[in-house]
């Protein structure tokens, strides 16, 4: 069976409740892994937004969520936890969970869940491009759940 990433709280490709946005609590979703590969030492997860429009970011990416170094034993996060792990910096300059607002239309919230062989040695104040240039090859498998949000849903 392969590494998954799921959610109680929506589908694959189904729409994130807006409690989990800035129209609602701001809180993180729960998530629950399982499948963990066997030689797991580690475990890392993205969340990013990648219809962020380029007058906003020139790369066209939000990031809103970034962690490493969970342990493999981790099953997942609770609703309205913060991952267990180090928790890196969002593209609000955070280190927490920053829920979905789409400034313009429905966006997609794609969250990766990585297998790794180790731990990793960066600072907490790493983005999400020090975390990908970190793990890159570390990575024994890799999942992915993708939500999406559209504020005139909400």
């Amino acid at each position: 069976m392969p590494l998954s990433i799921t959610s109680p709280s929506f589908e694959m490709n189904g729409t994130i409740p807006a409690r989990f946005t800035c129209d609602g609590e701001n809180i993180s979703p729960e998530l629950v892994f399982s499948n963990i590969p066997v030689g797991t030492k580690s475990l890392a997860l993205t969340m990013e937004d990648p219809d962020v429009p380029r007058t906003i970011k020139p790369d066209g990416m939000w990031n809103h969520w970034v962690a490493w170094n969970m342990l493999p034993t981790v099953t997942g996060i609770g609703e309205g936890s913060e991952a267990p792990g180090v928790v890196g910096i969002n593209s609000r300059g955070n280190n927490k969970y920053g829920g979905p607002c789409p400034p313009d239309r429905e966006h997609r919230y794609i969250f990766t869940l990585y297998a790794l062989d180790s731990l990793l040695d960066i600072s907490n104040n790493s983005s999400k491009d020090e975390l990908l240039v970190a793990l890159d090859s570390h990575i024994i498998e890799q999942a992915k759940l993708i939500g999406l949000y559209n504020r005139t849903d909400k």
